[in-house]
């Protein structure tokens, strides 16, 4: 049950955050945005899904047609199954029953996560391989290189978390963080896992795997229909899923005065995807060269030695 009810909210909030991104995106270049479906567009993302729902799902002659359709699904499940270690409240207790506010606590639950946004790695890449197209093939080759790249920076900025929670599970570092949060604790490790969390869902000005003016769509150019909208769904799953792990990480879950547990939760991931929309309305595209210089020459190197502090700072406390 609390799978059904957590993978329905996901598809709900992921399809009017698009809405909402759009409203926003609207808002910051003077303009209205969606809004012929519905009072202020709000019918817009259900005339979306039926557009896609409806429309011509064509495979392009050449392409290898069981991993092309694959591909998209492969994406978006990934991005959905993330959100089964992530606890988005206390512990419920109903009729003397104790229910969990998360799916499963793993107590491995960080490495679970990077290994299936490792997995997401290979929806863009073979999405891209198998379309027999150079536009696709080359957004595919810069995901591939670019989200590796980046996974590199996100791993290194949550060993300090690791270091100061004792616990790979995401309930026990939530739980660490009852005096702190550690974005007080952590500024560095922050910026950096934001930033690289921006990289990975391929957003601007982290977007070349599907520059528009360059590679027409990039890895998913020759998509249509709904296997498009897989894509496009897994993209803003994995806004919703990111701005958890970072409420989750450093913002301190679900923890906050006054208000339900889930109420400040869902305030904290929603304040990080505003960002993350507000970033892509006000910063350009960068350059490709200088995309993998801030991975490699900054973030890298800057995680590295925050590692190395919080370690020594760790040892002199104990």
């Amino acid at each position: 049950m609390k799978l059904g009810v957590i993978l329905g909210g996901l598809l709900f909030i992921a399809s009017y955050l698009v809405w909402a991104e759009r409203k926003l995106l609207a808002r910051l270049q003077v303009r209205y945005g969606p809004n012929r479906a519905g009072r202020f567009g709000l019918l817009q993302p259900i005339a979306d899904v039926i557009k896609l729902l409806t429309k011509e799902d064509t495979v392009p002659e050449g392409s290898d047609r069981i991993v092309f359709l694959i591909a998209p699904a492969l994406v978006a499940t990934t991005a959905l199954l993330i959100f089964a270690v992530v606890p988005f409240g206390k512990n419920l207790t109903l009729g003397g029953k104790t229910i969990p506010m998360v799916i499963t606590d793993l107590n491995i639950g960080i490495l679970y996560v990077f290994a299936l946004s490792s997995l997401g790695v290979y929806g863009a890449v073979l999405g891209g391989w198998a379309s027999n197209s150079k536009y696709s093939l080359i957004g595919a080759i810069r995901s591939a290189a670019q989200m590796i790249s980046y996974e590199l920076a996100l791993v290194l900025s949550l060993v300090p978390v690791v270091m100061l929670a004792g616990s790979f599970s995401l309930v026990d570092i939530v739980n660490a963080q009852t005096p702190l949060p550690f974005i007080l604790l952590q500024p560095v490790s922050f910026i950096i896992f934001l930033v690289s969390s921006m990289a990975e869902t391929k957003r601007i000005p982290f977007d070349l795997p599907e520059a528009e003016n360059e590679l027409v769509a990039g890895y998913h150019t020759e998509y249509s229909g709904m296997r498009f909208g897989l894509f496009f769904l897994g993209e803003y799953i994995s806004l919703i899923v990111l701005g958890s792990l970072v409420a989750a990480f450093f913002l301190g879950g679900w923890r906050g005065p006054f208000l339900p547990p889930l109420a400040w939760f869902l305030i904290k991931v929603f304040a990080v995807v505003f960002v993350m929309i507000w970033t892509r309305g006000t910063l350009p595209r960068l350059r490709y060269d200088q995309l993998m210089g801030i991975g490699w020459k900054v973030l890298i190197p800057v995680a590295l030695v925050n590692i190395i502090i919080t370690g020594a700072i760790v040892l002199l406390l104990r």
